[in-house]
């Protein structure tokens, strides 16, 4: 059901023609990066988190940590994960397969400072065994990203 999520809201936006499913799983960052044969740093990883206010989503390069301090100077409170058994409740996707694509609405979505480095990357599309070749600039405006953010190590 999440990938159909994913699919169809990249199909309205002109970028289902991008969507890669590979026979393995590309339910972690270093699986998808062997799926589809690519550097880990070079896979957009889904970072899903709970505030005060509700859900919000850092898109990082897939090596990339958060830096507790840069997170909580941003966003004015300690980084809290969503829990992974919430996480399809909350967002829409389960993980493994966390996107930013056809997730519940009002959710925001950052980009983390991490992805500059990159000309393509390749977040998930929604399940575990998928993946979108996008350009830093496609995957921002794919993904409503409403800024940039450094909370990365």
């Amino acid at each position: 059901m999440s990938f159909e999520k994913a699919s169809a809201y990249l199909r309205k936006i002109g970028l289902e023609d991008r969507i890669i499913v590979p026979e393995n799983s590309s339910a972690t960052v270093e699986l998808a990066a062997q799926a589809i044969g690519v550097k880990p740093g070079e896979i957009a990883k889904t970072l899903s988190f709970l505030t005060k206010e509700g859900p919000l989503l850092v898109l990082a390069e897939g090596t990339a940590r958060v830096d507790n301090r840069k997170y909580k100077d941003t966003f004015h409170i300690k980084a809290k994960m969503i829990p992974g058994a919430d996480v399809e409740e909350i967002v829409g996707h389960a993980p493994g397969g966390v996107c930013p694509f056809g997730i519940k609405e009002g959710i925001p979505v950052y980009m983390d400072e991490s992805l500059r480095k990159y000309d393509v990357v390749y977040p998930a599309a929604g399940d575990d065994h998928s993946a979108v070749r996008l350009s830093v600039a496609e995957l921002e405006s794919a993904a409503g990203a409403i800024g940039w953010v450094d909370v990365c190590k």
